[in-house]
């Protein structure tokens, strides 16, 4: 095979809040990490075992914006991306090294402040339903009598 391949899926939860960083021409970065979990059942022990990986995620741009404004520390999200490794030096002359995945594709899958939304909506919509009258069972055979 001549071709190479660097793309990263993952499903994973926020281990914090979204954190922003702008620059001058309106670019912008959103930087979070999310854990993804594997369980496994030690043979030896029967004791169950859960592994945490941690991974740290860039977006770019409106996806950044998006971000920001939907997601919150525990939220789960589904990301498609590329393995990137970045060196820096620090002040006191220390190289530091990172490696983040560049996300191309992403889905919210739970949101908080949607869940949060949704109930209080539903909350209202009891209210209103609270003075509907349900139809009779016997009403409703009346209604399914078809004349064919």
């Amino acid at each position: 095979m001549y071709g190479t391949l660097n793309k990263v899926t993952l499903i994973g939860h926020l281990g914090d809040d979204v954190k922003m960083h702008y620059f001058e021409g309106g670019n912008s970065i959103a930087r979070f990490s999310i854990a993804t979990n594997e369980v496994y059942i030690n043979k030896s022990t029967n004791e169950k075992i859960t592994s945490t990986e941690w991974h740290n995620l860039v977006f770019r741009n409106k996806a950044a914006e998006l971000c920001e404004k939907y997601l919150s520390k525990g939220d789960k999200i589904y990301v498609e991306g590329k393995i990137r490794t970045r060196n820096w030096q620090t002040e006191d002359g220390t190289t530091k090294h990172t490696t983040e995945i560049q996300v191309t594709e992403f889905i919210f899958l739970s949101i908080k402040k949607d869940i949060d939304s949704k109930t209080k909506a539903m909350k209202h919509t009891d209210d209103k339903l609270s003075n509907f009258e349900i139809p009779k069972i016997s009403d409703y055979d009346k209604l399914n009598d078809l004349p064919f």
